[in-house]
């Protein structure tokens, strides 16, 4: 077939791949195994653009690399399908979101399939199907049925509480949790209890809980948002305002698992600045807990937690979160007014909000007074909003000599500030340092660890306090109060939530007439028609959220069709967990702490083997858009080009990149775009054409910069996307997007089939024995491309084949020792290209993926001779060719036969010859 047309043959061999089923993963192989996993796409209605695939190809290119080492390489694809877009889309239009979310997924895959993904398809799961958010519900089942046992370490099935309970009631029990939130009882009370009363003693041990919980609650959209979909105040979709909101919701107690997460992260692969965001998020700290008396509220207690109880003696005031439930009972008459308006303004504003903010001072008196326990001296209480009350107590011990927020706070409020330590430095800043003496009370003349260590033993001896360890990370809320979602499978009987019996799940999402709450305000699964438990419990109406389905879901890969487990055991065995995860860093805290908390609790209970879900991890960076500018003349519809906008009055307006060729604008097309365009006039370049203007941004459909791959598969290829998308630079960093660069890619494939196919002509490859030259520069690659894939750098690879290609050409090497390894090395990158090539080369078609990768001989490499730079004192003269093995007498004896001294050392006899083997001869004269 002359001539190279990639279209052709990449529409053939994606047939060929879905028809044989090229890609199909085995359970049972003696092959060692290799599990590459791309993050869970959201199929959008927008489909994708150029930006989504880097991280896909990256792991394909590895995908197909490893079956070619041998190994049994599972690469699956699926989809996250629950979420708020398709809702409120529904919403919008009164479909259904099942129906929007099924054509969305149907041009996702069409849209991969068509960029050559090697995806074993037979495995593809979604979210939203019943037959997997079975064993979602399940996993909250086994959650909700567990407890965790602190002398264990380990999360255990509630049968092995209640037998402590039957036992020895409450005694000697040590949960991780709340314990404020647990009472007292003895086994003989326990005895005497009704099953509901036993449930509810029950119910704060449980791994999934129900309780009062701060929560960003948006009206507008009728849902509990996570800190992620709220942004200054509002919502992220929709722009509505959000409210901080005490409710009652689902949690699951990952704090339980918070120094096991910690720990984990020494034993994973990961980039350093994702496990630096886990660690910060968990955030351990090692302090001590503290009791505050209030004047004139003797059943008034303020707990707060400081990894500073040094510096007691220096805390001056304390601050209450605006939510804490002391601050209505300590709030006196006087001061109601400004601390109600100070709450109402504080539930505007997210957690995230709050926490940033560290430039604003604002807070209100509440009129009380709390007593430092050490110092017994009166100190203000005062509510401000960067005290959140889910973190730590919701309470702190304002220090401000030692802490510059507390510094800022106490100047802007005229409040007092006490040196702690002789060595502070506190006249314009906060001073924390840990050095010197301690100028106070029982631990005055004390250094840090004296100090410390005498504190925390009169807190535990005088009953206001101990020693503590904390973490930031707070139990995650779980329910969402949307419809397009998991239903949690609980129902309510007496007042008490009980676990829909295993056998009867799914608890399948029922229909209901809206997708909005109702209207006295419940969520929408509330408009269900007769939707009860046996038909007569009322189920819960929250739905879980999206991450809930994502945690899970690379085990489900492994078994995608098991109805009797959420994954084989055989199954699991084997493939234990994910070698290889692409994905993007800002799932660090959310998507990447999920999963290794389902992962760690699956464990706990025997039902995995893998200490952690995924072993080594990568970043991809983001494609940026470069967007195209004209330029229209204030007050008219004239565009002038580029190069003549500084002559006018002009704003500069985005236009679609889709009609710009080379920062050339068709302005046919550009009238055509929009109807305000249609009568538009231009003012050229001398040349005739209309040049825009660029720039690099964020790709975003307001930008106008969003490139489909669809455009770019038809005009290039696939395989030209795929080498032009890992080309643009280390696949970790941010790379500029210019559809101009993808002529290079195309070049570079159509020399490569003219090694094939000399001319374009017809396919020449012989049989001849292949010189050293050529031998030289196949090995040269097979080390590169294998040495580049095994550290991930992909762009180098490229670079390398192109160079290897070039030489080949040069060497007119049309040979089938040289062409046919060189055809294994190609395909992971283009892999249309090297399935027809592999065929003409007389293989079975379709086998190349199943073919070994080339055998790398240094043999090859070495050279017979070296040309070596010969110098007088230092300075380089000529060079000379001598024999690769020849010694250091035999070369300085072949440099005095050639006249070198004669011509550059003006008769001089050397005082010293230095030969550097394989690198340069210096005379010393």
């Amino acid at each position: 077939m002359p001539g190279y047309y990639p279209q052709d043959i990449e529409k053939k061999w994606q047939a060929h791949w879905k028809e044989n089923s090229t890609f199909k993963a085995d359970n049972n192989s003696a092959k060692p195994k290799y599990y590459v996993l791309d993050m869970f796409p959201y199929p959008s209605g927008a489909g994708l653009h150029v930006g989504h695939p880097l991280g896909y190809i990256a792991s394909d290119i590895v995908t197909r690399y490893k079956r070619l080492q041998g190994f049994n390489v599972l690469h699956p694809m699926g989809f996250d399908s629950f979420g708020l877009p398709a809702e409120q889309y529904a919403i919008q239009t009164g479909q259904h979101p099942e129906k929007t979310t099924r054509e969305n997924i149907a041009r996702y895959i069409e849209q991969l399939s068509s960029l050559g993904f090697s995806y074993d398809w037979s495995r593809e799961v979604r979210t939203s199907d019943p037959s997997y958010y079975k064993w979602t519900q399940w996993i909250f089942l086994k959650l909700f049925n567990s407890w965790y046992n602190l002398d264990t370490d380990r999360a255990e099935p509630l049968k092995t509480l209640l037998a402590k309970f039957a036992e020895n009631g409450s005694q000697g029990v040590r949960a991780a949790g709340d314990e404020e939130e647990r009472h007292d009882f003895t086994a003989g009370q326990w005895q005497m209890w009704s099953e509901k009363q036993k449930l509810q003693a029950v119910h704060p041990y449980r791994l999934a809980y129900q309780s009062d919980t701060y929560v960003n609650w948006c009206a507008g959209l009728g849902t509990v948002l996570s800190n992620d979909e709220v942004k200054d105040g509002l919502s992220e979709r929709g722009g509505f305002p959000v409210e901080r909101r005490l409710m009652p919701q689902w949690n699951l107690r990952i704090t339980a698992y918070a120094d096991r997460l910690l720990q984990g992260l020494d034993h994973i692969d990961w980039p350093e600045a994702v496990k630096e965001m886990q660690r910060n998020w968990i955030g351990k700290s090692i302090g001590a807990e503290v009791t505050f008396e209030v004047q004139g509220h003797e059943q008034a207690q303020i707990k707060v937690y400081t990894t500073r109880v040094d510096t007691i003696y220096g805390a001056t005031f304390l601050v209450l979160a605006p939510e804490h439930e002391l601050v209505k009972e300590l709030t006196t008459p006087g001061q109601q007014a400004e601390i109600q308006d100070y709450i109402d303004a504080t539930k505007r504003r997210s957690e995230r909000d709050r926490m940033a903010d560290t430039k604003t001072v604002s807070g209100a008196f509440t009129g009380s007074y709390g007593i430092n326990p050490f110092s017994n001296e009166p100190i203000q209480i005062w509510i401000a909003d960067y005290v959140l009350a889910g973190y730590g107590t919701g309470a702190v011990m304002a220090v401000p000599s030692g802490d510059q927020r507390d510094y800022v706070f106490a100047k802007h409020f005229s409040l007092p500030i006490v040196q702690v330590v002789d060595q502070q430095q506190i006249e314009e800043q906060a001073d924390p340092t840990k050095e010197g003496k301690y100028l106070h009370g029982l631990i005055q003349g004390m250094g840090y660890k004296e100090a410390t260590q005498t504190l925390i033993q009169q807190l535990e001896e005088r009953g206001i306090g101990k020693g503590k360890t904390n973490f930031r990370i707070r139990d995650a809320i779980f329910g969402r109060q949307r419809y397009w979602g998991e239903p949690i499978p609980i129902y309510y009987k007496d007042g008490v939530a009980y676990g829909v019996a295993e056998e009867d799940l799914p608890l399948v999402l029922p229909e209901i007439d809206e997708y909005k709450p109702t209207e006295t305000g419940e969520p929408p699964l509330g408009r269900a028609k007769d939707w009860k438990y046996k038909g007569q419990y009322e189920y819960e109406l929250s739905t879980m959220p999206g991450w809930a389905g994502s945690s899970w879901y690379f085990l489900r890969y492994m078994d995608p069709t098991n109805n009797e487990r959420f994954v084989g055991e055989q199954a699991e065995q084997y493939w234990q967990n994910v070698d290889l995860y692409l994905g993007g860093a800002e799932h660090a805290t959310g998507h990447l702490l999920y999963s290794r908390f389902w992962h760690l609790f699956l464990k706990d209970l025997g039902l995995v083997t893998a200490a952690e879900p995924f072993q080594k991890l990568i970043n991809q960076g983001m494609i940026l858009g470069r967007s195209n500018f004209v330029y229209r003349i204030n007050g008219t519809n004239t565009f002038v080009t580029a190069g003549k906008k500084d002559q006018h009055e002009t704003t500069a307006l985005h236009v679609d990149v889709n009609i710009v060729n080379n920062d050339v604008l068709d302005a046919e097309a550009f009238k055509k775009w929009r109807p305000d365009y249609a009568s538009a006039e231009f003012i050229l370049e001398d040349d005739g054409r209309y040049v825009c203007g660029w720039e690099v941004e964020k790709m975003s459909k307001g930008k106008f910069n969003v490139v489909s791959p669809d455009t770019l598969v038809d005009q290039y290829g696939a395989d030209a996307l795929r080498l032009y998308e890992m080309f643009l630079g280390p696949l970790e960093q941010y790379k500029p997007w210019n559809t101009n660069g993808m002529s290079g890619v195309a070049g570079f494939l159509k020399k490569l089939w003219r090694l094939y196919h000399p001319q374009d002509g017809d396919f020449a490859v012989t049989n001849e024995a292949a010189t050293p030259a050529e031998l030289k520069a196949l090995h040269k690659a097979i080390k590169k491309v294998e040495e580049d894939i095994e550290k991930f750098s992909f762009n180098t690879t490229v670079s390398a084949l192109m160079i290897t290609v070039n030489e080949l050409t040069a060497l007119d090497s049309h040979k089938r020792a040289i062409l046919e390894p060189l055809c294994v090395l190609v395909s992971p990158y283009a892999p249309h290209l090297a399935e027809e090539l592999w065929v003409k080369l007389g293989h079975e078609a379709g086998s190349i993926s199943s073919a070994s990768y080339p055998e790398f001989k240094e043999e090859f490499l070495v050279e017979d001779t070296v040309n070596y730079p010969v110098a007088i004192n230092g300075k380089v003269r000529e060079t000379q060719q001598f024999a690769a093995a020849a010694t250091a007498a035999e070369i300085e004896a072949a440099v005095r036969e050639s006249g070198f001294l004669t011509r550059f050392a003006e008769g001089k006899e050397p005082k010293k010859f230095i030969v550097v083997p394989g690198r340069m001869v210096n005379v010393v004269v």
